[in-house]
């Protein structure tokens, strides 16, 4: 009888322990963090758009708790340089990484 109610016992925590573990992750976005980085990015992109310097089609915009990252390719550093200006302007953005690559047309 002991030994039913131990591995009953050890089963109900071998079941019940990964929803424990779940319910302790702290590091999953909220649906809110998750709305505020997509306004940044459409905010960014929109930026992007409405410069005549920066042909944003060709560059792609992740954001992440506010951190922008830059990635694709641009014709000159002046262009890269701009959308790292421009990305840092949209309000929310605590940081940019740029990680455009320079490509001669």
């Amino acid at each position: 009888m002991r030994t039913k109610i131990a591995g009953t016992l050890f089963l109900l925590g071998a079941l019940l322990g990964p929803i424990g573990a779940h319910a302790a992750d702290t590091s999953t976005d909220t649906a809110g963090q998750y709305v505020g980085d997509a306004a940044i990015t459409t905010k960014v992109k929109a930026a992007f758009a409405e410069d005549k310097w920066v042909k944003g089609r060709a560059i792609s915009v992740r954001t992440d708790h506010g951190v922008v990252d830059l990635t694709g390719s641009v014709n000159s550093k002046e262009e890269s340089d701009r959308a790292t200006e421009l990305a840092t302007k949209v309000k929310s953005v605590s940081a940019v990484h740029n990680n455009l690559m320079i490509v001669k047309p």
